[in-house]
């Protein structure tokens, strides 16, 4: 489709006609339409494996049918750049055709061995729909962390509510108005609304929570879920640190590291938020991220149309605060512009801020990137392990043996190697974090184990038994159990045909 760009303003008025605006959404709202979806799951259809290749095809094809209007809205809200955009449309095309060719042979039981003790039974494992499912989705990507957990609970039987963020107002308005039309709308709920929405949302029985966002809200989260032991995966985020050493091409990792970094004006839980490096590497480094800035963004970054905008003013408040914080002002050596107004905050480098300053000691969120100096790969990985445990380490190095440090002697969801970003393309690769950074994993089979009970079934025919299975208990009896379970079968064979003492 290549009709001019859109500003949004169109896409967003045709939403708001379609959507839930001035309607109340309370407890009792919430109450009634949890009772709907589960009279829908409970009535079977959505268990069908041809109801799931349904939703899935549907899913997929309003990605295509309406590339346009999501670009649109996510001009609206973030202000990104076609290119940017076009990646998440394609993101979610890519999440439902590849569950589509793969869910069948998953939903599957497969049978699994079982011991000679307890033959003739037979074993399997069965893949089952958990039931009432709510996703909770960020401002971010707001289409893509909507939808990519949606293929999951879809492809695996369940039905939805999805509360989209209400700080992608154009984003949720048209997911409101899209997925009736595309889904079944008695098994997928598209509720918006703000804090409030949310506590009535939380307040109600689920048999699974998906929540991405910051920590503070999913501890929120996993509050509300502990109240009904409602199991809950967490996509949060952190403080990423990249290691970078002498043995790199300093002016290639810099362009990965700030096309990486500068992705939706640095509005993504993948990129870094600190340089760990030597001195002499953060001296000979420097140099080429800003010649990246410039090559990618030109010597004004304001008037590029590659350069996302930051979510909203409020943000671009807290921004400022971090970088003109006494501590930190005076380490920036390049960048620092922004205008709350315009909601735009330019791509900017600090060196060696203290660590206790409030810029290191919370996630940063935007386009502002630390590089901190170490004495080498000894003290970066000992700060990289007193720290709570990030989404991702990144590692920019040509020596294995470096790389292989990384991965064994620091703990997080990812551990990338000279790339930013990517790995979260594959979907043959778990996402997700561990400890602070979140907890469970999603994309690709991953999803379906995501949204899935895993239910051992055992089946043995009603034939006739052993008679030392049942009391009163004997000294042969101890034997022969003691034989079977320690898979002594011809010690077994002995006792049974009474060829050896008890």
């Amino acid at each position: 489709m290549d009709r001019p760009y859109q500003d949004g303003s169109a896409a967003v008025a045709c939403v708001e006609e379609g959507g839930r605006k001035g309607e109340t959404f309370d407890e009792a709202a919430a109450e009634e339409m949890v009772a709907k979806l589960r009279s829908k799951f409970r009535s079977g259809e959505t268990r069908n494996l041809a109801w799931r290749e349904q939703q899935l095809r549907n899913l997929a094809r309003m990605a295509e049918e309406h590339e346009d209007d999501i670009m649109a809205a996510l001009k609206a809200d973030l202000g990104r750049g076609r290119m940017e955009v076009l990646i998440e449309v394609l993101g979610v095309w890519k999440a439902a055709s590849h569950m589509l060719k793969n869910f069948k042979k998953w939903a599957k039981p497969h049978k699994v061995g079982t011991p000679l003790s307890l033959k003739p039974g037979r074993s399997e494992v069965v893949y089952e729909p958990l039931g009432l499912v709510l996703i909770i989705s960020p401002w971010n990507f707001p289409f893509l962390l909507s939808l990519e957990p949606l293929v999951g609970a879809l492809a695996t039987g369940n039905v939805v509510v999805l509360k989209p963020s209400e700080h992608a107002p154009a984003s949720s308005h048209l997911l409101s108005r899209l997925l009736p039309l595309y889904l079944d709308s008695q098994a997928v709920q598209v509720v918006e609304g703000g804090p409030e929405t949310g506590k009535a949302l939380l307040g109600r029985r689920w048999d699974k929570i998906f929540f991405t966002g910051g920590t503070a809200l999913g501890r929120i989260v996993m509050e509300a879920a502990s109240r009904h032991l409602t199991p809950v995966t967490l996509e949060l985020g952190g403080k990423n640190p990249l290691f970078i050493d002498d043995s790199a091409d300093l002016e290639i990792s810099a362009k990965r590291i700030i096309s990486g970094k500068c992705t939706n004006a640095g509005q993504v839980c993948l990129v870094p938020d600190y340089i760990l490096a030597t001195k002499d590497v953060a001296a000979r480094l420097i140099p080429h991220l800003k010649a990246a800035i410039e090559q990618f963004y030109g010597t004004d970054p304001s008037r590029c149309a590659d350069l996302a905008r930051i979510i909203n003013h409020s943000h671009v408040r807290r921004l400022q605060h971090l970088v003109e914080h006494a501590a930190t002002a005076a380490c920036v050596v390049h960048g620092g512009e922004s205008d709350v107004e315009s909601k735009y905050f330019a791509p900017t480098l600090l060196l060696n801020v203290p660590w206790d300053a409030p810029i290191m000691q919370t996630e940063v969120f935007g386009p502002i990137l630390t590089i901190q100096t170490v004495s080498g790969i000894d003290e970066a990985i000992d700060m990289i392990t007193a720290r709570p445990k990030p989404l991702v380490v990144m590692v920019f190095s040509s020596r294995e043996a470096v790389r292989q440090r990384f991965l064994k002697e620091t703990s997080s969801g990812a551990m990338v190697a000279n790339e930013i970003i990517l790995q979260a393309a594959n979907l043959e690769l778990p996402f997700g974090g561990v400890g602070e950074s979140g907890m469970g994993r999603y994309k690709g089979r991953f999803s379906f184990d995501c949204f899935s009970h895993c239910k051992a079934a055992f089946t043995k025919p009603l034939g006739r038994d052993l008679a030392l299975r049942f009391p009163p208990s004997t000294r042969r009896g101890e034997m022969i159990l003691k034989a079977v379970f320690r898979g002594a079968y011809f010690s077994l064979l002995l006792l049974l045909l009474g060829l050896k003492k008890h």
